[in-house]
């Protein structure tokens, strides 16, 4: 029995397109990693400017600072009275 050992050059072939593929996925990874960066930075942006918005809003909102707000048993009558008319 003799034992067939494959040519130099016919096992380069595959490297070599294994190498390709691995090279544009690779490409592929980075151009989608930079994508979640800047969607990232987007949604951070904009948390940013929501907390901005709710600390603001929590200023003036009289139903934060409505003293019905500490009982607790659920009366929307007593609510509705900390509501500006």
């Amino acid at each position: 029995m003799s034992c067939a050992v494959p040519a130099a050059g016919a096992s380069a072939l595959p490297r070599g397109a294994a190498a390709e593929g691995g090279q544009q996925e690779y490409e592929s990874l980075e151009q989608e990693n930079t994508s979640l960066k800047r969607e990232i930075g987007k949604l951070t942006d904009e948390m940013k400017h929501l907390s901005e918005v709710l600390k603001d809003h929590e200023k003036i909102c009289p139903l934060l600072h409505c003293t019905m707000n500490f009982v607790t048993i659920p009366r929307p009558d007593a609510l509705a009275s900390c509501l500006p008319r």
